[in-house]
């Protein structure tokens, strides 16, 4: 006969629970807290049934086919350098590769991509981003001259970037252990009261379009740091808004960006809860559960100005939302422009420290 141990956590502190037999109850060695057995019971049974698995399916059918005779006006291009693959209107015979600058080789037809289902259009055009880049470089004083040089403005250029658009109805439900805190004295001792509360929320939220872009060759975390677009402003995809542009051919398909479409939508549907749990001491997560209902994916092409820079043997890659203008990007420091700067405020600190030693002595 195989012999088992029933262990109940306390849910107050995540403790083990024993039985204390001079009080006929279960108690927290930890923070003493007393429990029912049956009370005991009845919780772990809920927590037990709060874990079914979670289920994030989607439609991944993005995209349509393209019409015969519909693709023609498009070339592809790759990049020998960086292996970045681009699409370009018919009357573009050379360029350059927006991720690495290097020169591109024309490759043929386009083929083996989807037609978008939309395209937000580029809003802002090339002097609106030299005037981004500019603000952004204004008044940083650490940042090597060649940044500031004018000829590294003018290799800007503009890219639409693919994205995979995810809709979804999250039904989701959260569990919560909570405390408030209430402390008082009298004239002999200091009391402090803790109330333990176990908080459960559930309901939908929905999601619409949430973008993942489809390019290995761009950052994750520079495409989404220039968001949001204003979707209001897509229209269906024509050729006619490549021209003059190039276009990233994407090669991340819908279904490969699931997983980053389900951490996104898991951490905005865990805060949305989170933020409604309210007037407590403390709250520590304890479970979640989420279920997308109706989820589904569309392919859309967003506008954004890109330049590449190399300072250094290091390169450095700056991103422009084409239609609000967000500018962002990560800049070098110029150490000898740090030096010189830190031995300013060695002076500066070490002249105010004398001024404050000679006021103490004049008041001594």
């Amino acid at each position: 006969m195989e012999n088992t141990i029933l262990e109940y956590k306390c849910p107050c502190c995540g403790g083990a629970i024993s039985f204390d037999a001079k009080l006929q109850k279960l108690k927290c060695p930890y923070c003493d807290t007393e429990f029912e057995a049956e009370t005991l019971k009845s919780y772990d049974e809920e927590l037990k049934n709060d874990a079914p698995e979670e289920e994030m399916t989607w439609d991944t059918h993005a995209g349509t086919e393209w019409q015969e005779g519909e693709d023609g006006e498009l070339n592809a291009y790759i990049c020998n350098s960086c292996g970045g693959q681009i699409v370009a209107d018919a009357n573009t015979a050379a360029t350059h590769c927006p991720f690495c600058d290097n020169p591109v080789v024309l490759t043929g037809r386009l083929s083996g991509m989807l037609k978008p289902d939309y395209v937000i259009p580029f809003k802002l055009d090339k002097e609106a981003a030299k005037a981004g880049l500019r603000n952004h470089l204004n008044g940083k004083k650490l940042l090597p001259k060649v940044f500031k040089d004018e000829n590294h403005i003018d290799e800007i250029k503009g890219i639409y970037v693919p994205f995979w658009l995810f809709d979804a109805d999250a039904e989701a439900n959260f569990r919560y252990r909570a405390t408030r805190v209430h402390s008082w004295a009298d004239s002999n001792y200091m009391y402090t009261e803790t109330r333990h509360y176990s908080v459960t929320r559930g309901g939908t939220v929905g999601f619409e379009r949430v973008p993942v872009d489809g390019s290995s060759s761009m950052a994750d975390d520079l495409m989404e740091s220039i968001e949001p677009y204003d979707f209001s402003q897509a229209v269906d995809f024509q050729t006619a808004y490549l021209a003059g542009y190039l276009a990233d051919k994407y090669d991340v398909d819908a279904e490969q960006s699931i997983d980053r479409a389900n951490a996104r939508i898991k951490q905005s549907t865990a805060d949305a809860f989170a933020s409604t749990v309210l007037g407590y001491t403390s709250v520590t997560p304890q479970y979640g559960n989420i279920k997308l209902n109706n989820g589904q994916a569309k392919y859309a092409l967003y506008p954004v100005w890109i330049l590449n820079t190399t300072w250094r043997d290091q390169k450095y890659t700056f991103a422009m939302n084409g239609q609000t203008g967000k500018f962002v990007g990560d800049l070098p420091l110029d150490k000898g422009a740090l030096g010189r700067w830190l031995v300013g405020l060695t002076g500066i600190l070490g002249a105010a420290a004398f001024g404050i030693l000679t006021l103490v002595h004049y008041f001594m």
